[in-house]
């Protein structure tokens, strides 16, 4: 339950999940490091190719050796297979992009934070009868800050968390904290494909620190 707490906690401070995958594990390493000495505390690594799992055990190593106070999840979990072999490797809490009570069963077994991925009320409702403290709401672009206005009302003392084409602007940042979230998942806005292939790590820190001024002018 301590790291479950710690976990939120840190999301909620931190007002922002950067997530990412990339095949390089080098390069993926490059890339923490980078999210690390910019002030992440937590961050997540998708599990969206064959090469995730073993990426994410040499990443977690080296978390581990050089970054002991980062909180390092992994996300794209669907299925309990999944679940059970990325906790065995190390994640400290589990991402999805949907709802599946098993994957669910897996986090709490281990007392984890369990973020599903939701885009309906009915889903929503679904994820807090299964324990979920934080939603991920997904894609967040395609629902927009209104929807979070419309529901939280509707789910009292329930997180949200949209993710899926954040823009890292002010008045897009602020229409989301405006409508309730508690934090937003960057992807691609962030760690983009063009920071990714050309190894674009200052620019990658300026961004990250630009960002997290930006989530706390808004929060």
């Amino acid at each position: 339950m301590k790291i479950k707490k710690a976990v939120l906690n840190s999301i909620m401070t931190q007002g922002m999940l950067p997530l990412f995958f990339y095949e390089d594990v080098e390069v993926s390493l490059q890339i923490i490091r980078t999210l690390y000495k910019a002030g992440i505390t937590v961050m997540e690594y998708t599990n969206r190719a064959k090469q995730a799992f073993d990426n994410f055990k040499v990443l977690r190593k080296a978390v581990d050796k050089e970054m002991p106070d980062l909180y390092f999840g992994i996300g794209t979990i669907k299925n309990i297979s999944e679940a059970e072999a990325f906790v065995d490797a190390g994640a400290d809490f589990i991402v999805a992009p949907t709802i599946n009570p098993e994957v669910s069963k897996v986090a709490h077994k281990h007392k984890l934070l369990w973020i599903p991925g939701c885009m309906t009320p009915t889903e929503i409702y679904t994820a807090q009868k299964n324990g979920a403290e934080l939603i991920k709401i997904f894609p967040g672009n395609a629902v927009g800050p209104a929807f979070i206005s419309s529901v939280k009302e509707i789910f009292p003392g329930l997180l949200f968390m949209p993710t899926g084409g954040i823009e890292l602007k002010p008045e897009n940042i602020s229409a989301w904290f405006h409508a309730g979230v508690s934090a937003v998942g960057l992807g691609g806005k962030l760690i983009s494909k063009d920071v990714l292939t050309n190894r674009l790590y200052e620019q990658l820190y300026t961004d990250t620190v630009n960002a997290l001024e930006l989530i706390k002018a808004a929060m």
